[in-house]
């Protein structure tokens, strides 16, 4: 399957990359890897790719600044004019980063600096289905110990290469936090105030996919279901492109770094208490488009999850974790932890929430979040 649009080409299996390379015609390749790359079932394709190269892969999960100033390095060193970046979410931010910042001035912090198109191709081949990087404009790396959220329009990558077989080799409990980011962002979307007709499809295409293929891929193993996830993954990815993320992801950050939670975990234990409070709070609807359009959404949601009603569908969604065995943080030092929690929210995407949220409110909700 192979999907065009002005800013992307979306293909899947390995087998395009040779294809891709050469209708680019790259004199060299930066091919930016993560860890997991050695035990790649795709490995023996990359490392055969039709074109000079040199692996960047000096990086971790948390990719710092220092880490992506060193890939640009090389890239610069070596000649580079294409970036193949194989790998998880973080993989492909450094690699959005590496083509952002390698025509910038090394003399001044390349954050600083204006962001323009440098047009660098960048192929992007995921090895987790989730984060929806490959679909994206956005990047996050840290500097001086604050993740820096690096955003431009041309780094959502020139190319896109689905290969579900890679999803094989990932242990259990990445796949269910993986895959439940992806659900998460395609609900999230979905009832955005910058959701636009786009965006919805999308969502619409990643929720019902994944409502229906996340079991057979984790428990079964199923290789259909882990095309149709890795798929999805793909569309929330587009969807959030579009409108970015609500309060569920707001509210996970601290949740992530506080308790050690993988990113998706954090998100997918949010969702459910705070979709079940604005079902209860219409008349805190911020969406210009009122406080009935909200309501119809929630029910396209719920439809889209085999549910009568929004209400219902919260329940699947806490049904799942539990089958999942997606449990939510314990608090050892309940207030102190709560206060640390509630000054954290990012504002930002709070700001994208159809339903407005305050001290209290948030308070509240992570109260209940918490075991």
């Amino acid at each position: 399957m192979t999907t065009t649009d002005n800013l992307q080409c979306t293909l899947t299996g390995i087998d395009h990359l040779d294809d891709v390379v050469d209708a680019l015609n790259p004199h060299k390749a930066l091919i930016v890897a993560d860890a997991s790359f050695t035990s790649l079932s795709i490995r023996g394709r990359v490392e055969s790719i039709r074109v000079p190269c040199v692996f960047f892969t000096g990086f971790g999960s948390n990719p710092l600044y220092e880490d992506v100033c060193n890939g640009v390095d090389l890239f610069r060193k070596e000649g580079c004019d294409v970036i193949v970046a194989v790998g998880g979410g973080s993989c492909i931010d450094v690699a959005k980063c590496i083509k952002l910042f390698c025509k910038m001035s090394p003399n001044q912090l390349y954050l600083q600096q204006d962001y323009t198109d440098t047009q660098i191709p960048l192929i992007a081949i995921p090895t987790t289905a989730g984060t929806g990087s490959e679909a994206t404009c956005f990047a996050v790396i840290y500097y001086q110990g604050m993740k820096q959220s690096v955003t431009h329009p041309s780094i959502i990558p020139s190319y896109a290469i689905l290969e579900p077989s890679v999803l094989a080799s990932l242990p259990l409990y990445q796949k269910k936090c993986t895959a439940l980011d992806a659900l998460c962002q395609g609900i999230e979307s979905w009832w955005s105030i910058h959701s636009t007709e786009q965006s919805r499809f999308f969502s619409s295409c990643a929720v019902r996919t994944l409502v229906d293929n996340i079991e057979p891929y984790i428990f079964d193993k199923s290789t259909v279901a882990a095309s149709r996830v890795m798929d999805a993954a793909n569309k929330a990815g587009q969807a959030i492109n579009i409108t970015q993320t609500t309060a569920p992801h707001a509210f996970s950050y601290k949740l992530t770094s506080l308790y050690r939670l993988p990113h998706g975990h954090a998100v997918a234990v949010c969702l459910p208490w705070i979709w079940q409070y604005m079902i209860e709070k219409p008349s805190l609807c911020i969406d210009a488009r009122g406080v009935e359009w909200l309501n119809d959404v929630f029910s396209q949601i719920a439809d889209a999850m085999h549910c009568a009603n929004a209400t219902e569908a919260v329940g699947a969604f806490r049904a799942l974790l539990a089958r999942l065995g997606i449990d939510s943080p314990h608090a050892e030092e309940r207030d102190s932890e709560l206060s640390i929690l509630v000054q954290s929210v990012n504002s930002t995407r709070l700001k994208n929430n159809p339903v407005s949220l305050n001290e209290e409110s948030i308070r509240l909700l992570y109260n209940s979040i918490l075991l």
